[in-house]
C-alpha cells in the first residue's frame, strides 16, 4: 500500500447583506451571515477539498467538471462537484481529511462535529477521518476582518 496526500484551497467573499442566496459552508446552511459570491453556491470546504483531490488525480474538478455541470444541468450544489471529485480517485481511498477555515464569521467550532460529520457523510469515511479547526488570524487578512471565508484542506488516500 502507498499513501499520497493532496492540498487544495478556496474563499469566497461574502455577498452584500440582505441577500436570499444562504451561505453554505461544509454542505450546512449557516443562517447568521450573507452568502457566497460564487457560480455555485461557493461552499468552501468542499470545494478546498476538491482541490486537494484534484491535486491527487490531475483532473479538473472546479474548472472542468463543475463548470460542466452548471452549463448542461444547472447544477450549483457543491456536495455534485465533490461526488465527481470522488470518483475520479478511482481505486484510491481517502483516508484523511483535515480542514483550515480562516474567517471572522460565522463561528465555526460551534458546529464543528455536524460540520466534520457532514465532510465525512459526503465522502463516505469515518468521522474520526476528519478533522477541522478555524481561526481568525487575528483579523489580517480580508478573511480574519469578515469579509469571507478561506478554507485550506489536505486530503490523503491509500493506493492498493
Amino acid at each position: 500500500m502507498q499513501y499520497r496526500t493532496g492540498i487544495g484551497q478556496d474563499s469566497h467573499r461574502f455577498l452584500p447583506e440582505g441577500g436570499t442566496k444562504p451561505c453554505i459552508i461544509a454542505g450546512l446552511i449557516f443562517p447568521s451571515v450573507p452568502g457566497l459570491r460564487a457560480n455555485s453556491d461557493g461552499d468552501v470546504v468542499f470545494h478546498a477539498i476538491c482541490n486537494a483531490i484534484s491535486s491527487l488525480t490531475g483532473v479538473i474538478i472546479l474548472g472542468d467538471i463543475a463548470d460542466k455541470l452548471l452549463e448542461t444541468r444547472g447544477i450549483t450544489d457543491s456536495r455534485y462537484y465533490l461526488d465527481e471529485a470522488v470518483k475520479s480517485l478511482g481505486k484510491m481511498q481517502i483516508t484523511h481529511v483535515a480542514l483550515s477555515l480562516e474567517g471572522a464569521r460565522p463561528y465555526f467550532l460551534e458546529r464543528n462535529v455536524e460540520m466534520r460529520q457532514s465532510v465525512a457523510t459526503a465522502l463516505g469515511i469515518g468521522l474520526e477521518s476528519v478533522g477541522l479547526t478555524a481561526t481568525t488570524g487575528e483579523r489580517l487578512t480580508d478573511f480574519g476582518r469578515g469579509e469571507g471565508i478561506q478554507c485550506l484542506s489536505i486530503v490523503t488516500v491509500m493506493e492498493p
